[in-house]
């Protein structure tokens, strides 16, 4: 027996609309609809969760799309970014915002990605022992054994406070100088 799709999908590549049905399915209705994506603020756990029109392929541990996106808000410390990196290209952290993300094709990974994004910016885990369990826990899955990682998040997530603005550099007094070597110049052109 097959799910019905919903029609604010339709058109949808089949790759993405099946991810996205997962959600409806799972929240319902979402909270903002457009040609290209459905976003739901506030579902379980989430800040929210985004499912996009376009998908893109990830090799991670299998070849799979991704084009479901859940978001919470996180402090990363910037020496941990290029191990987020190395550990899974469809985890995003956006430092400014203070906000971590996973893409992938189900909430189910979005869980296991970002446990495992946790793990290592608090050194429960290197990079190595992430992507391994990783892949273990993505073939338990399939495998119908018990995969905790997958089913909810393992730490609390926080809320607000977990922007970084970072530092600045340039004073009110630099950008005047600025403005007016630049005023100064385009005069004599």
């Amino acid at each position: 027996m097959t799910t019905p799709q919903s029609p604010l999908t339709e058109g949808w590549p089949s790759e993405s609309r099946e991810a996205a049905q997962l959600v409806i399915d799972q929240y319902g209705d979402p909270d903002e609809i457009t040609d290209t994506q459905l976003t739901w603020f506030k579902p379980g756990p989430w800040k929210r969760i985004v499912a996009s029109r376009a998908f893109y392929t990830h090799n991670f541990p299998a070849p799979h799309n991704d084009s479901v996106e859940s978001f919470i808000d996180y402090l990363v410390p910037p020496d941990k970014f290029t191990a987020l990196a190395q550990f899974d290209g469809s985890v995003i952290v956006e430092r400014t915002v203070g906000e971590v993300s996973a893409r992938c094709h189900d909430e189910q990974a979005n869980f296991l990605a970002l446990n495992l994004m946790h793990d290592i910016v608090t050194n429960a885990k290197s990079v190595d022992e992430a992507r391994a369990y990783y892949a273990k826990e993505f073939a338990d899955y399939r495998r119908k054994k018990p995969t905790p990682y997958m089913e909810k998040l393992h730490f609390n997530t926080q809320q607000g406070d977990t922007a970084d603005p970072d530092t600045r550099l340039l004073s009110d007094e630099d950008l005047k100088q600025a403005r007016q070597e630049g005023d100064h110049a385009g005069n004599r052109r």
